[in-house]
């Protein structure tokens, strides 16, 4: 199958996108960017973390999305005396059977939305990196498998910090984006004036598209082509994330510690979701360009210097995207 063969396939296999994006635009308005993210996301099994202040919509796009799939979802709320039993389960002793069983918790579901993520201690985090990384749960001796597909999508509140914690790196870097929400235009915002200035029920979605046809998408994602040369550019980013004065001396001491190797593998899995959803049947370098920020924003970690000089992650993507060399 030629190029414009398999783009056209891929045409035909993602119009299913379009539907679903209507479907969540009846609830929420604008925020374009942020609900792309969430559908590749779940194209690349890949987990989302939601940072903006309150009232920006990040939860009611995830339970948007949500509706909009034939799937199961359970919202829990994070707070400062959650256990890593309210998340996972626990064993519970039958006494007439005479034996611990598993009672499973909220985690055993599809799509889970981490409200608030940054409120629960140390000890609820790491409790979730098993999940996160091998979809599985361990319960007593027993690991049990989460469903397909899981996806773990979590908001924090960058401005407020009593009460909360600070996500640690190895749990950052399990996610695949970190989406930062924006406040909506003018006329984005005159529009939710007008959908939710009343005491009517909100509005809802209405489930449009099922497991199957996302585990087909899946598949045929993993045929597009990405050109010898644009994965040497996905390396060259992120290598240059981790000694950044070879590319720009200006960057000399600002970054304690680059993105891992996971980096370059979300950031091609994710390259594949894009070109799909774009009805494209290979990746092109702008869609490594218009993924970077998401994907490496929160696996960077900046020396003192860099935060004396009020330069954030985003600056420093910016300056590493000008300066490799574009295939």
């Amino acid at each position: 199958m030629d190029t414009q063969e398999f783009s056209e396939l891929v045409a035909r296999n993602s119009a299913w996108v379009t539907g679903l994006r209507t479907e969540i635009s009846k609830v929420v308005i604008g925020q374009q960017a942020l609900i792309n993210r969430l559908i590749l996301s779940m194209l690349c099994k890949g987990h989302v973390l939601l940072e903006g202040v309150p009232g920006l919509a990040k939860t009611l796009s995830v339970k948007a999305l949500a509706g909009a799939i034939h799937a199961g979802f359970a919202r829990i709320q994070f707070t400062p005396d959650l256990l890593p039993a309210d998340l996972l389960g626990t064993m519970i002793y039958n006494p007439e059977e005479r034996q611990f069983v598993a009672k499973k918790g909220p985690i055993f579901s599809n799509l889970i939305l981490a409200d608030e993520i940054n409120r629960a201690p140390a000890k609820v985090q790491s409790a979730l990196l098993e999940a996160m990384q091998e979809r599985q749960v361990t319960l007593g001796e027993t690991s049990y498998p989460l469903p397909n597909p899981f996806l773990v999508l979590a908001t924090q509140n960058p401005i407020e910090q009593e009460g909360t914690y600070q996500l640690p790196e190895a749990q950052l870097d399990r996610f695949l984006f970190k989406v930062v929400v924006e406040y909506p235009h003018r006329e984005e915002e005159l529009q939710v004036l007008d959908l939710m200035s009343s005491t009517a029920p909100p509005p809802s979605t209405s489930p449009v598209v099922g497991v199957a046809e996302i585990d087909a998408a899946r598949e045929l994602m993993n045929q597009i082509y990405i050109d010898p040369a644009v994965k040497s550019y996905i390396v060259d980013l992120v290598r240059a994330t981790r000694v950044p004065e070879t590319v720009d001396r200006g960057l000399k001491g600002m970054v304690r510690a680059g993105a891992s190797p996971r980096a370059t593998i979300n950031i091609a899995v994710a390259s594949k979701a894009l070109a799909f959803v774009r009805q494209r049947g290979f990746v092109t370098p702008q869609d490594i360009k218009d993924l970077a920020h998401d994907v490496l924003r929160h696996r960077l970690l900046l020396s003192y210097e860099a935060e004396a000089e009020n330069i954030t992650t985003d600056n420093i993507i910016d300056r590493i995207l000008s300066k490799v060399p574009v295939p």
